[in-house]
């Protein structure tokens, strides 16, 4: 399984952060396309996205996600480690890049070339990358749910795939 990752740098917009909104919680964060992971540089401060992505509070009123979000908040505080949360989203720093419902891992990285070349040799656990002009083939805040024809999912043409068998 893929998934898709956001390089914030703290020069993001409001708008930005609010669209990346879009990314992590659309369809539940279920999506081949969601935002599973953000890459933030040492001592970001997470006050502003936070504030940006507050919209998306009503999501803990559906049960099941509630239930995961108890869960694994409980899970988190029983094995100490340290997360911040606004409620209903958990934010954890772990270098793996698939995370729960209700809970976004965060990496923090002091090189955005080393961030490059990481993501480069971590390309095929990667679905896309959401950023502002980090790497070429990025994709807009907001738009990890919006695939271009082209986008294929895990860089896989399925109808050549398929006339090829």
């Amino acid at each position: 399984n893929r998934n898709s990752v956001a390089v914030l740098t703290g020069k993001e917009t409001n708008d930005q952060l609010q669209a990346l909104s879009e990314d992590i919680f659309r369809y539940y964060g279920l999506g081949c396309r969601n935002v599973s992971k953000l890459f933030v540089p040492e001592n970001y401060d997470f006050n502003s996205f936070f504030e940006a992505i507050y919209h998306w509070h009503p999501i803990i009123q559906d049960a099941k996600y509630a239930n995961n979000y108890d869960y694994n908040k409980a899970v988190y505080l029983m094995s100490e480690f340290n997360i911040l949360e606004n409620g209903f989203l958990m934010l954890k720093e772990d270098y793996n890049y698939s995370s729960p419902i209700a809970t976004l891992f965060f990496e923090n990285y002091q090189n955005l070339n080393e961030l490059r070349e990481k993501l480069k040799t971590d390309e095929e656990k990667i679905q896309c990358i959401v950023a502002n002009g980090f790497v070429e083939n990025e994709v807009n805040f907001g738009e990890s749910q919006n695939p271009q024809l082209w986008d294929y999912a895990d860089g896989i043409d399925t109808v050549d795939f398929l006339l090829k068998r």
